[in-house]
C-alpha cells in the first residue's frame, strides 16, 4: 500500500478483541458489553479486570484483583522526594508522566528488555499491571498535595479505587454519591479503541520497552487538547462565553474562522457519544442531589450543544466524552488542570489491557512512508553555494 491517508485515517494498525465501536449508533462495548451497562451495573475494578482477562469475573477473583490493587498503592518515598522537586507550576501531566517513567527506576519490570520469554510469563504481566494502575491513582492524587507545599496523606486500604482517590485528593472521605460518580467516570474513562494514545502504547509495547515507559508514552499523547486535555479546554471555553445567550454568536463566530469548538465532533462517532449521554446524566444527578440548582456552566454548556446541533448535526458533529467530563469534575471540587490525569489513571486499565495483548503477538511497528523530497543531486562544497 503505498497511499497515504493523513493520520492514518481508516487505516487498521492491529486485531484486537478489547473493545468496538459502532459510530453510526453511538455504541460502544468493552468486551462485547454495552458501556451503560457496565456504568450502571459495574464497578472501575471489575471493568479494569473485565479489559484485561476478557470476561467479566466471579466474586473470588475480583475480591482477589481488588485487594491486589489496595495492597500496591503506596508509593516510596524517593517518588515522593521527586515529585517535591518538579516545579509546582507544571501541568500535572507532566509530572505524571514524568513520575510513571521514573517508577522504572525503583521498581523492577525492565525484563521485557531482555527476554522475550517473560513478556509470556502471564504472572509477570499481571503484576506490573496490578502495580501501575495502583500507583497512578496515588501520584495523581499525592500531586494535589505537594505542589501546595504539603505532605499528602497515605492511600487507605479499606477504601475503594474511586473512594481512596477522592479522600487522597481531599483528605476526607467522599459523599457516597461522589464516590459512586467518580466509579463510573473512571469506567467511561477506561478505553475507547485505538485512539492516539493506545496506539503510542502499542507502538512502544512493541518495542518490548518496560511498561512504565509504555505508559509513559501513552500519558504525553493523552496530554495533547486534540486528545485528552480538551476537556479542561471545554471548562475554559465555557467560561469565556459566560451566559447562554452567548453560546450562539461565539460558536457562529469559532465555525466562520474555522476554529475548534473544544468537546464536540469525534472521528468515530456520528452521532452524540455515549460516554458524553451518560456524563451529561451524572451532572443532572448531583444537581439534583444538591437541591436542583442548575450549574451556570452547565446551561452555557447545553445551549451550546443545541447550537451545534442546529449547525453541525448535518456533518455527524455532537458532543464527545470531553464536553461535559470538565463540568462534572469542577462541580466535583477538582482543579482543571488535573481533569486529564484523571483521564490517564482510567485510562492505564485499557492501555495495560493492550500492553498485554500486543505482547502475545508481538512484532515491532515499522510504516512506510511516502517521500516527497528533493530528487538525487551531488553534494556543494560550501564555497560554491
Amino acid at each position: 500500500m503505498s497511499e497515504y491517508l493523513p493520520g492514518l485515517a481508516g487505516v487498521p494498525a492491529t486485531k484486537s478483541n478489547i473493545s468496538a465501536i459502532d459510530g453510526e449508533k453511538g455504541v460502544l462495548y468493552y468486551r462485547g458489553y454495552p458501556i451503560e451497562q457496565l456504568a450502571k451495573h459495574s464497578s472501575f475494578e471489575e471493568t479494569t479486570l473485565l479489559l484485561l482477562d476478557g470476561e467479566l469475573p466471579n466474586q473470588t477473583d475480583l475480591n482477589e484483583f481488588d485487594e491486589q490493587l489496595r495492597e500496591n498503592r503506596q508509593v516510596k518515598y524517593h517518588i515522593r522526594e521527586l515529585m517535591k522537586a518538579l516545579p509546582a507550576t507544571g501541568h500535572p501531566m507532566d509530572m505524571l508522566q514524568t513520575a510513571v517513567a521514573s517508577l522504572a527506576m525503583f521498581y523492577p519490570g525492565n525484563e521485557c528488555l531482555t527476554s522475550k520469554s517473560v513478556c509470556e510469563d502471564m504472572n509477570y504481566i499481571h503484576n506490573m499491571t496490578v502495580k501501575i494502575i495502583a500507583r497512578m491513582g496515588t501520584m495523581v492524587a499525592m500531586w494535589q498535595h505537594l505542589r501546595s507545599g504539603y505532605e499528602p496523606p497515605a492511600p487507605r486500604d479499606d477504601l475503594n479505587y474511586a473512594q481512596n482517590f477522592l479522600y487522597m485528593l481531599n483528605r476526607k472521605e467522599a459523599d457516597p454519591l461522589l464516590a459512586r460518580i467518580m466509579d463510573v467516570c473512571l469506567i467511561l474513562h477506561a478505553e475507547h479503541t485505538i485512539n492516539a494514545s493506545t496506539f503510542s502504547t502499542l507502538v512502544t509495547a512493541s518495542t518490548l520497552a518496560s511498561p512504565y515507559s509504555v505508559i509513559a508514552a501513552a500519558i504525553g499523547t493523552l496530554s495533547g487538547p486534540l486528545h485528552g486535555g480538551a476537556n479542561q479546554r471545554v471548562l475554559e471555553m465555557l467560561n469565556e462565553i459566560g451566559s447562554p445567550e452567548k453560546a450562539e454568536a461565539y460558536v457562529d463566530k469559532k465555525l466562520a474562522d474555522k476554529q475548534v469548538i473544544w468537546g464536540m465532533g469525534h472521528r468515530e462517532y456520528k452521532t452524540k457519544d455515549p460516554r458524553a449521554t451518560i456524563l451529561q446524566g451524572l451532572v443532572a444527578q448531583l444537581m439534583e442531589a444538591r437541591g436542583g440548582a442548575v450549574n451556570p456552566l452547565m446551561e452555557i454548556a447545553l445551549a451550546v450543544e443545541k447550537v451545534v446541533e442546529d449547525r453541525l448535526a448535518h456533518k455527524g458533529v455532537y458532543p464527545n466524552v470531553d464536553f461535559y467530563s470538565g463540568i462534572l469534575y469542577h462541580e466535583m471540587g477538582i482543579p482543571g488542570d488535573q481533569f486529564t490525569t484523571i483521564f490517564a489513571m482510567s485510562r492505564s486499565a485499557g492501555w495495560l489491557a493492550h500492553w498485554r495483548e500486543q505482547l502475545a503477538d508481538n512484532r515491532i511497528f515499522r510504516p512506510t512512508q511516502v517521500y516527497i523530497g528533493s530528487p538525487e543531486r551531488d553534494y556543494v562544497s560550501i564555497e560554491k553555494r
